[in-house]
């Protein structure tokens, strides 16, 4: 039986650190009990403790990492139904498939579509994260040197998939140091791959034809010590799969551990419709997929995807923010002018966005609001002249021009007194209030 919030917080170090992300003991016992947070959050738990409350404190569905390095991609980890209960927390990632059937241009265009295919939106980056390798062939050095040219060739985590143990263990040793996923344990199969997953320390997938089967196989597979599990149903048409999909995220939510994995599915497998099979995939984006393998990338699929996703697991209790700092546009100068917004990634695509429309080399500051608009911030007190003068000074924008001329939005006219106060030896100019006047503006621009 799971351990009641009190009982958690008795095993817990009781320093009140706040190093978790909550401000006390007690609240971080509260939120492992409900599957909302991860032990691992605590840095000062001991030892002993973790072993007691790993279980308890596990979320419904576990975390698993594929890869290694600054790209590795954690699925899983999610603990709601509905994204407005809480948020979802890890987005799912996107694979690209790659047979060893394919003759190299073939290869060699499907890793190119890989590594160029990232997009720059609200100031993020979005991009495809997988490409999984499939042994159609049903020969082992074949499947092992395309592993090794995905390898050589693409900083994209990896999927190996084989039938046949054998050929995944020959390809597993030139690309081990990746941790790719091993697709996929079948009740035949799931002895040999227990023993390459711990030997390699590399995730793997059971697979079963049903759901009870699957329940099985993954206990099977966590008693032989493999908890790092990824789950897929064997259904390969988009219906049945995406009942499959509701049915495990319900059962994992009402702690059935053995469907309390992330999962993986095929829309590659189940049209032969470029544009059905972005359907389907927009769909497992939002129920429940943990990875969802394409046939291909197509940009005028893949984009779309990317930005569903992205809206999809953005924290609804939280607005989606640009990161703080300084933002160069159009190749600025010295002379170039400096504008500041707030850190609301709408009100930093609109006006960087009619910065870069307006030619005019330009430096833009974006002020971290905790991702509220200009006039919300400023309501709230986060965009005002006492936290505005502090962000001009320290971020290092007086080091890159020769001017010191700041141009605020023009809802904050009302700022300029207390800037030009805080900010000794600066000139504060009122830009316009609306984004689609700024290229005007700037254009007249005078040091």
């Amino acid at each position: 039986m799971p351990l009641t919030g009190i009982e958690i917080y008795k095993l817990l170090p009781k320093t009140n650190c706040g190093e978790c992300g909550v401000p006390t003991c007690l609240a971080f016992a509260m939120s492992l009990a409900s599957g909302k947070a991860e032990l691992s959050k605590c840095p000062y738990v001991s030892e002993e403790s973790k072993a007691k409350l790993s279980e308890a404190s596990a979320p419904p569905i576990l975390p698993i990492t594929i890869g290694v390095g600054e790209h590795a991609l954690k699925v899983g980890g999610e603990t709601v139904l509905f994204r407005h209960e809480k948020r979802f927390e890890n987005p799912p990632g996107l694979a690209l498939l790659i047979s060893d059937t394919m003759d190299e241009a073939e290869v060699n265009a499907r890793l190119e579509k890989a590594k160029t295919l990232k997009y720059e939106r609200v100031g993020l980056t979005l991009r495809p994260e997988l490409v999984a390798v499939r042994n159609d062939s049903g020969d082992g050095q074949k499947f092992a040197g395309l592993a090794s040219k995905v390898r050589q060739n693409s900083d994209c985590n990896m999927i190996l998939m084989s039938t046949n143990p054998d050929n995944l263990a020959t390809a597993l040793k030139v690309c081990a140091d990746r941790k790719p996923l091993l697709y996929a344990a079948t009740e035949e199969t799931a002895d040999r791959l227990v023993a390459l997953a711990k030997e390699f320390a590399c995730p793997v997938v059971a697979k079963s034809s049903s759901l009870e089967g699957l329940a099985q196989l993954t206990g099977k597979l966590s008693a032989a010590g493999v908890r790092n599990i990824v789950l897929d149903s064997g259904a390969r048409t988009g219906r049945q799969a995406f009942e499959d999909q509701v049915i495990i995220r319900n059962a994992a939510l009402k702690k059935f551990r053995p469907l309390g994995f992330p999962t993986i599915t095929f829309p590659c497998e189940m049209t032969s419709n470029p544009m059905k099979e972005a359907l389907i995939a927009s769909m497992f984006i939002a129920k429940y997929a943990g990875i969802i393998v394409l046939s291909d990338f197509r940009g005028e699929s893949l984009f779309p995807l990317l930005v569903e996703r992205m809206n999809i697991y953005t924290d609804p209790q939280r607005p989606l923010a640009t990161k703080e700092g300084i933002y160069e546009i159009n190749n600025p100068n010295e002379n170039s002018p400096i504008l500041i917004t707030s850190n609301f990634s709408l009100t930093y695509f609109i006006v960087s966005g009619e910065i870069e429309n307006s030619k005019v080399p330009s430096w833009l500051l974006v002020k971290d609001t905790e991702g509220l608009s200009v006039m919300t911030a400023w309501a709230a007190g986060k965009f005002g002249a006492d936290t505005i003068a502090p962000f001009v000074k320290k971020c290092g924008i007086d080091t890159k021009v020769k001017h010191h001329k700041l141009v605020i939005p023009g809802y904050i006219a009302s700022e300029v007194g207390g800037l030009e106060e805080e900010l000794a030896g600066w000139e504060i100019r009122v830009g316009p209030r609306e984004g689609a006047h700024i290229p005007a503006y700037l254009k007249n621009w005078k040091t």
